[in-house]
């Protein structure tokens, strides 16, 4: 049987579990507008674009961290511009834009000097190497999502749920369109150490869809998907430590399993529907 004590002692431990903490809130509250937005796909091609930025950090000799936000950023620019209701040049830019991420970021790793990084630990992530300093960004990164969010939530929230009317209603759909991308980004750059590039989107979309499946309203779903990410993130380092498992690839399949046991809940609208025949059957 694990020894939880034990574990709270480790170091290594305590900031796997604060970071989760962290990726939680990010994952309830900028997941959400993921999955309503219908961003899972353009989320994918941000992450594995930041990836070209890991590699010429490297390449550059400086925290890798930056060259993955600075090319995000950009990523998110480039694609708040598109016109979204384009679909093909939209599904061509994500397309272009995940390919050319990874073999950018594949060149630059071959070509820094010295020993290779370790690729596994950007692809799929881990947890277990999260420091201090690591808790730091991700905590200021945290916070300038939920003070940003705070702000325009109103704006962010319209252009989620429907662009059109947003920009009927007068609002600066291209800027807040850029500024959800931009909060997608830096969600992306703080979700690298715990699960990787290649399983960031599922961490940011699961939590959302197990929240829709339960709960009705923004921000009651905001709230769940918040407690089902950290439900998804600790537990998943729990079982990964018990197991001796990689973390990353715990989580997310945690959180599947999740998903998939949602599924037998009916969605929060069709249940007075189900009550009322219950009732006229009697």
């Amino acid at each position: 049987m694990a020894d939880w004590t034990e574990w709270w002692q480790l170091e290594f431990f305590r900031n796997a579990l604060a970071a989760s903490v962290l990726a939680s809130v990010l994952c309830g509250v900028v997941g959400t507008l993921v999955v309503l937005r219908r961003l899972v796909a353009l989320s994918g091609s941000i992450a594995h674009a930041a990836f070209g930025g890991l590699g010429a950090a490297f390449y550059g000799g400086f925290d890798p961290r930056l060259g993955a936000l600075g090319v995000a950023l950009g990523a998110a620019a480039a694609l708040a511009g598109l016109d979204a209701r384009s679909s093909e040049r939209q599904d061509a830019a994500l397309g272009v834009l995940w390919a050319v991420g990874m073999a950018v970021g594949m060149v630059f790793v071959h070509l820094a000097p010295g020993y290779p990084p370790d690729l596994l630990a950007f692809l799929f992530g881990n947890v277990l190497l999260v420091r201090s300093a690591d808790l730091a960004v991700a905590a200021a990164a945290t916070m300038v999502v939920l003070v940003t969010f705070a702000i325009a939530a109103r704006g962010l929230v319209a252009v989620a749920f429907d662009e059109d009317q947003a920009r009927l209603d007068g609002r600066p759909v291209t800027l807040l369109r850029f500024v959800l991308l931009a909060l997608v980004a830096l969600s992306v750059v703080v979700l690298l150490q715990l699960v990787g590039i290649v399983l960031v989107v599922a961490l940011l979309s699961i939590p959302p869809l197990v929240a829709l499946r339960l709960a009705r309203g923004l921000g009651a779903v905001v709230a769940t998907a918040t407690v089902i990410a950290l439900a998804t993130t600790a537990g998943g380092l729990a079982l990964a430590m018990v197991l001796d498992w990689p973390p990353g690839p715990v989580m997310v399949l945690l959180g599947a399993a999740l998903l998939g046991l949602s599924r037998l809940v009916p969605p929060p609208a069709a249940r007075p529907a189900a009550r009322n025949r219950a009732e006229g059957t009697r």
